[in-house]
């Protein structure tokens, strides 16, 4: 599994995907799951490496799901009209 950090915003976002990519990179099997229950300060850019790590799982024939994503993330999805490319488990 990999994890979001606690914050998230476009100054830590390079480095951010940069580490999750390496991430997936890594793990086996036929899904990814990114836990983003920590994840309390965020803007816009949460929703890029998100969208971003989804493009690299599906590269590698991957599942890609989301887990503990803030409902606030989630109605910024919404409202950029991305929410339906990011599966969100409980």
């Amino acid at each position: 599994m990999l994890v979001l950090p606690s914050e998230l915003t476009h100054e830590q976002a390079s480095a951010c995907l940069r580490m999750l990519v390496q991430g997936l990179k890594v793990l086996k099997g036929p899904e990814v799951v990114v836990d983003a229950s920590a994840l309390a300060v965020f803007d816009s850019s949460a929703l890029a490496v998100l969208l971003e790590c989804r493009r690299e799982a599906l590269s590698d024939r991957k599942a890609f799901v989301v887990k503990g994503l803030p409902a606030a993330l989630v109605g910024m999805a919404g409202l950029y009209g991305v929410d339906g490319l990011l599966q969100v488990a409980d």
